[in-house]
């Protein structure tokens, strides 16, 4: 019974991470209008099921990591009262935060409720040491390591876009409009009728303007080679998202001794795919648009900062947070190009703070739960 509630837990889980994490490799090509939220979640969900697959062979070293072995005794980490309330606590802060709009980390939600349980059953024999070596150290560079790459590697693109000549145009909407005027008719009443007006030029607010940017490069618009680097950029970030967080998720599945891991990468896989498709509108509300406005080019460029600094962090198995990386390079943009929101990222940084007692706190109590009913 525990282990059929295991699996359960595990998948409400990885919903969760899903619903909260898939959209953020594509929060910038939303936010930038290179395209609309279907087809960029329909990206985020294909790029970020391909990860997750591909994590089966390239992530072992988090799957071992995420057992909780090594912070705790090995005897409570091989327990399925242990193993559920981490599920279970962890799954429950990420979707609440998730509800309310704020992007925050799996990975924080995990290492907070492996602790809040650790504390309930062990109390001091909790490695403290091994949590921040190899936990809590990289969870805290990570946003800001990524603003500063963010920011230096815009400098360097703006550089290369002034000396190659490649200049910004804006589109301007001119046309023939039609108004509704009142005619007067030969009853004395007044008539509505339709009159077409010589051709008009619109003139709107300037954050619903379209950049695009101008000239030729082997054949092709610069303005095509941008999107195309921007979707590329943001499809890695969402499998490196994939192939890091897994392996997380999988790891509460070791206890199953006679269950094929395999099938556990797959379930873990499809709900994350299925959490992003149906509940990521509000995180994505808030990485798309309330972080900092955002061109085609700067997106492109928080998304090529994330991508790299992620996918060295599974290659070497450190557990960082695509949340911190892809906020923080999305701030580390706004705060070169001037636009960044400081409100909203203090809400946010707010948000990750409190994760990790949220979910010791709610880990810690079903852990404590189930062991004095005797569930």
């Amino acid at each position: 019974m525990y282990l059929a509630l295991l699996f359960l837990a595990t998948c409400f889980l990885a919903y969760s991470n899903g619903a909260n994490d898939n959209f953020k490799g594509v929060a910038s090509l939303f936010g930038s209008r290179t395209c609309n939220y279907r087809t960029a979640i329909s990206w985020a969900t294909i790029t970020t099921f391909a990860g997750s697959i591909m994590s089966i062979f390239l992530a072992q070293t988090l799957l071992k990591k995420f057992s909780g072995k090594g912070i705790v005794p090995d005897h409570l980490a091989s327990s399925e009262y242990f193993l559920l309330a981490v599920a279970v606590g962890a799954g429950l802060t990420v979707i609440l935060a998730t509800l309310t709009g704020f992007p925050i980390s799996t990975t924080h939600a995990l290492t907070g409720a492996i602790f809040g349980c650790g504390l309930v059953s062990v109390g001091s024999e909790v490695n403290l040491a091994a949590l921040g070596k190899g936990f809590v150290l990289p969870l805290l560079l990570s946003p800001v390591l990524a603003s500063v790459i963010a920011g230096l590697l815009y400098m360097v693109f703006h550089a290369l876009r002034v000396v190659t000549g490649t200049t910004k145009e804006w589109c301007i909407c001119l046309g023939e409009g039609q108004r509704i005027v009142a005619m007067p008719q030969p009853n004395s009443l007044l008539a509505l009728r339709a009159v077409s007006h010589p051709s008009h030029l619109t003139v709107d607010e300037l954050e619903n303007c379209r950049e695009r940017y101008g000239g030729h490069f082997l054949g092709f618009t610069s303005q095509q080679i941008v999107d195309t680097a921007h979707f590329l950029s943001a499809g890695t970030v969402s499998f490196a998202r994939g192939l890091n967080d897994t392996p997380k998720i999988v790891a509460l599945l070791l206890l199953w001794k006679a269950f094929d891991i395999r099938w556990g990468f797959a379930a873990v896989a499809t709900t994350i795919a299925v959490g992003g498709l149906l509940s990521a509108r509000r995180v994505a509300e808030t990485m798309s648009h309330k972080i900092t406005a955002m061109n085609h080019g700067q997106g492109f460029t928080a998304n090529l900062t994330t991508a790299i600094l992620v996918v060295l962090a599974s290659l070497f198995g450190l557990p960082v947070s695509t949340t911190h990386m892809s906020v923080g390079s999305l701030f580390g943009i706004g705060l070169t190009t001037g636009k960044a929101n400081p409100r909203a990222i203090s809400a946010i940084v707010l948000s990750w703070l409190i994760t990790v007692p949220c979910a010791a706190i709610l880990g810690g109590s079903i852990y404590w739960g189930t062991k004095f009913f005797h569930l």
